[in-house]
């Protein structure tokens, strides 16, 4: 059973980067075919899609995010970090980070989310 974890500062100041790290459990980030994922939601809105790094490595970001969005690994730790800069307000969601398995065409593994605030 996989099992991820966030973890993170609460409360961001505005203009700040936010940064979350997402420890995985139960297998290995390496493994073929999934893409870890990082998913926000803000308060009383659906879903938003953030991006994902890959088992090879490789990236890929929201158009509407990419420019202030990076996604990156430590394979040592089985670990993925999301770093959002120049954060606003706007930037308040619960962040979760996911697991998404092509051969599946689903998510198959959740994190329970974490709290973000940004405010000064």
């Amino acid at each position: 059973q996989v099992q991820l974890q966030e973890s993170g500062p609460g409360l961001v100041k505005p203009s700040q980067t936010l940064s979350l790290t997402c420890t995985v459990s139960g297998g290995s980030i390496t493994t073929n075919y999934y893409y870890w994922t990082w998913i926000r939601q803000p308060p009383g809105k659906g879903l938003e899609w953030i991006g994902y790094i890959a088992y090879s490595g490789s990236t890929y970001y929201s158009p509407s995010l990419k420019s202030r969005t990076s996604i990156s690994r430590d394979t040592s730790k089985n670990q993925f970090t999301l770093q959002l800069s120049s954060v606003t307000p706007e930037d308040t969601a619960v962040y979760y980070c996911a697991v998404w398995y092509s051969d599946y065409n689903a998510y198959v593994y959740w994190g329970q989310g974490t709290q973000v605030t940004v405010s000064s």
